[in-house]
């Protein structure tokens, strides 16, 4: 698949051939899903909590009489029917997390890649060095190309320092390096858009 490279003024600058085995592939939704799905859980804290009947600090002495009374029995205060009572299968501390088989997060990164290839959603560009760190003078650059909600993806293993400090106040633009590359942050923005070193990197990890 051929695509062409742009820099950030929009003008062509040179042309790249795709690997369609990365940005090639049938997409497949189930794959999609079941990534998103262990991404999010595995992004939750787990640190809900609340008291159960054996944390609440109360008296354990009989309210009253068992027999007599004509009220109903009871032994404890603790007990989730009085007010204060520790509550029956309330949420606990715990991992969300699940397992999901490498091959399986593979697949689901090429869906992801190749979804955007074929909706005509992204974009390579030859680097993302600008000269100052202005967020006006980035969001207009971006606003004439069209870049309104859109993932920016960096081929080195630091971000490009001015880029990064220019977007980071734009609300619909992220940018990541290409090791944080995910499926997550790939579908949930319109446009992708990978710098040529990016592309290589992604193909030499999935290929």
């Amino acid at each position: 698949m051929q695509a062409s490279i742009k820099n950030l003024a929009g003008s062509e600058v040179g042309s790249v051939e795709l690997n369609d085995a990365v940005f090639g592939v049938e997409v497949r939704a189930d794959i999609l899903q079941r990534v998103v799905l262990w991404q999010l859980a595995k992004r939750r804290a787990g640190t809900h909590k609340v008291k159960s009947r054996a944390e609440i600090a109360r008296t354990g002495a009989k309210l009253y009489k068992q027999k007599g009374t004509g009220r109903a029995r009871h032994g404890s205060r603790r007990v989730n029917v009085f007010r204060g009572g520790g509550v029956v299968f309330g949420p606990v501390l715990r991992d969300h997390a699940t397992d999901l088989p490498k091959k399986v997060r593979a697949l689901g990164l090429r869906c992801a890649l190749s979804s955007k290839a074929k909706e005509g959603k992204l974009v390579i560009l030859d680097s993302l060095k600008i000269d100052a760190a202005k967020t006006k003078l980035l969001a207009e650059q971006l606003g004439k190309q069209g870049f309104g909600d859109v993932l920016f993806v960096d081929g080195g293993d630091e971000l490009e320092t001015n880029f990064a400090l220019a977007s980071r106040n734009l609300p619909l633009v992220d940018l990541l390096p290409v090791a944080g590359a995910n499926v997550y942050d790939i579908l949930r923005r319109d446009k992708l858009v990978l710098t040529a070193e990016a592309v290589r990197r992604l193909e030499e990890r999935l290929a």
